[in-house]
């Protein structure tokens, strides 16, 4: 947003210049992008929901809303069952769209990690990879 010191119409305003001046400043301290989370689940599931509760902690700390589909829709539907599994698959991918970034965690790409990495590249949103440590990993 660009604050002006003039008004629509002209007129020195320096009352509205403060004010919105003040908003501004306030939205950008307050700002927290979403990430997207993307950790393996299957196979050891509370080995790796810890581990993915531990992501999210992380992406807090570093001032982001974490998203993980993993963590949610497992609560509710069946991974055992495809279809739902698709379904649950699918439902995060709407959710990565909202997501400014996409930060992926450990050394191993499963299958449905795999579809989460391919469509942020085809949407071209910035990809982090992390080892499960949360250490950045670069190239």
């Amino acid at each position: 947003m660009s604050v002006n010191l003039y008004n629509g119409e002209r007129y020195f305003d320096p009352t509205a210049y403060e004010a919105l001046t003040n908003i501004e400043r306030e939205a950008k301290r307050t700002y927290r992008p979403l990430v997207f989370i993307c950790s393996p689940y299957a196979g050891d599931i509370e080995c790796h929901i810890r581990r993915a509760q531990g992501y999210c902690r992380f992406a807090v700390s570093k001032n982001c809303i974490p998203i993980a589909p993993h963590l949610l829709f497992p609560q509710f539907m069946e991974e055992d069952d495809p279809e739902q599994r698709r379904l649950g698959i699918f439902f995060g991918l709407i959710l990565q769209k909202k997501c400014k970034e996409v930060w992926v965690f450990g050394r191993n790409i499963s299958r449905g990690m795999a579809v989460e990495i391919e469509k942020a590249k085809e949407r071209g949103l910035p990809i982090r990879f992390f080892d499960d440590r949360c250490r950045e990993v670069t190239g």
